[in-house]
């Protein structure tokens, strides 16, 4: 190959300095778990297609590129239905959708929505890994797609049909007859055509079953050389079936100028970028879409109050981008209730600094690591804590900053609620045994757990804990959640006041 590639609580500071990226505005689990997705969490949607990983003597990436337009082409744009919005998931009985790559590929994604990322976000997540992990350049992602309960139109392109179908259908879709031969040969950079799936198209003996679109492997624009030259061994070109020669109607619609513009590899990434990005933000037009998301700058995460030892427990990590400095951080708070700390505020170092990677997308978008600080304070049982914020101060002779969630301090909205991370566990083969701490005097406890697993959202009942005895004001309860590491929803009635409390899916039990 030519390339070589290289809590309770989930809050974010400030952002990644880039043009018309999303804020992070504390409390925000979507922004907070498709950062993670995205920069820092290794999970298959996020290694599996590097370097161009094989797969079915194909590649990992180009059945990810094609599951995503697959799905998205469902889109109406004159009703603004359809889109990318994993209604492939049911349609895969569909003739365009043949091939094992189509399943296999949702079975990467599978264990990776949780309650607030569906499997749309993933799918779209997916794609853009698979053209970064395959040498090309980084598509920026936004989020929010929702997940669709049912099989979008049959409106998928296919090899036999002639070019004005073809146009129509991607004029469907949102696209210009030029944007439909750019965006075929930017998804046909990668992959090819199984002669299993289509032996009407693979008609000759292909030792490797497939026949690929271009002589290499990587995402580039050697489609397009290749084409322009007449070197291509592409089957939708020069394939002994003409009626299914559907690259060729498309790539000289236009007398080749489109293709010769794209042979630039400057503009065919840029080119790419945009109708990539433009087909994953195809979304039906009930559905908005977040501003490009990029690495946070700071963010705070893993953050747990819970009671211990005849005081609280509060431990919070602030995550910063490695920039190399040696910085110092100090975590500040006040109390809910009465006083305890002085007027500046409780503070104390961090007692841990630690380094963590990044994903390969991000070292894409120029962060190779972060640095995550992490806090352990007690907090008097009695005033409890209201807010906290940190100090930061890069030791280079420039004065230092504050991080308070854009001015607004990140508040613990209430004491009554709590999990408790270190009397949960995690199992083989129990799963979640979750513990939520209730503050007592309480006469009625109405609490469930919302968790997603394979898939779907249920509701979990909390039972009272005898194993965990009541301790400092908190009687315990305990909800057993099946799956891996599950996102959850806490929901509780208190004496007839509710609490909602989100534990994320990155939280790990028992720390």
């Amino acid at each position: 190959m030519r390339h070589t590639l290289r809590g309770f609580l989930c809050l974010a500071g400030t952002v990644h300095l880039v043009l018309g990226a999303a804020v992070f505005n504390w409390p925000d689990p979507l922004l907070d778990s498709l950062d993670h997705l995205l920069y820092l969490t290794a999970t298959p949607v996020s290694t599996l297609a590097l370097n161009c990983g094989m797969r079915d003597n194909s590649t990992v990436a180009a059945q990810w590129l094609r599951l995503a337009y697959h799905d998205m082409a469902t889109h109406d744009s004159t009703t603004g239905t359809g889109g990318l919005d994993a209604s492939i998931a049911f349609e895969l009985d569909r003739p365009q959708n043949v091939g094992v790559g189509m399943t296999i590929s949702l079975l990467d994604f599978a264990s990776v929505p949780n309650q607030y990322v569906g499997k749309a976000d993933v799918i779209a997540i997916g794609a853009i890994n698979a053209v970064v992990g395959c040498g090309g350049p980084a598509i920026p992602f936004r989020g929010g797609r929702i997940d669709a309960t049912e099989a979008g139109p049959a409106t998928v392109p296919e090899p036999q049909q002639d070019l004005a179908s073809h146009v129509a259908s991607f004029k469907a879709q949102g696209f210009s007859e030029t944007e439909m031969i750019s965006l075929v040969a930017c998804g046909h950079s990668l992959g090819g055509v199984q002669q299993v799936d289509f032996p009407l198209i693979v008609t000759e003996d292909v030792p490797t079953g497939i026949q690929t679109f271009v002589s290499t492997v990587g995402f580039d624009n050697t489609v397009v050389k290749e084409y322009l030259k007449g070197t291509t061994e592409n089957v939708l070109v020069v394939g002994s079936n003409i009626t299914t020669r559907s690259d060729l109607r498309i790539f000289s619609s236009d007398g080749n100028v489109t293709m010769q513009s794209l042979a630039s590899p400057e503009t065919f990434n840029a080119v790419c970028v945009d109708l990539i990005g433009r087909m994953l933000d195809t979304v039906p037009s009930t559905v908005t879409l977040t501003d490009p998301i990029e690495p946070f700058d700071f963010k705070v995460w893993n953050t747990f109050l819970f009671p211990q030892g005849g005081s609280l427990a509060f431990l919070a990590t602030l995550r910063i981008i490695d920039t190399g400095l040696n910085r110092t951080v100090t975590m500040f708070w006040k109390e809910r209730t009465g006083t305890f700390c002085p007027a500046a505020g409780c503070s104390i170092p961090p007692f841990k600094v630690s380094t963590d990677d990044a994903t390969f997308l991000a070292t894409v978008k120029g962060v190779m690591a972060f640095k995550s600080h992490l806090f352990n304070a007690t907090i008097d049982l009695a005033t409890s804590i209201s807010h906290f914020w940190f100090e930061v101060n890069d030791n280079d002779g420039s004065a230092p900053f504050i991080v308070d969630n854009h001015g607004a301090n990140y508040t613990i909205d209430h004491d009554v609620v709590l999990y408790d991370p270190r009397r949960s566990s995690v199992t083989e083969f129990d799963g979640w045994m979750m513990v939520v701490g209730v503050k007592d005097p309480s006469t009625s406890i109405n609490m469930t757990a919302l968790t997603t697993f394979a898939g779907k959202t249920v509701t979990v009942p909390f039972e009272l804990d005898s194993s965990n005895p009541s301790t400092d004001g908190y009687t315990f309860y305990t909800s057993q959640l099946r799956g891996p590491t599950p996102t959850t929803t806490v929901l509780a009635a208190v004496n007839g006041t509710a609490y909602s409390l989100w534990v994320p899916f990155m939280t790990t039990p028992g720390v």
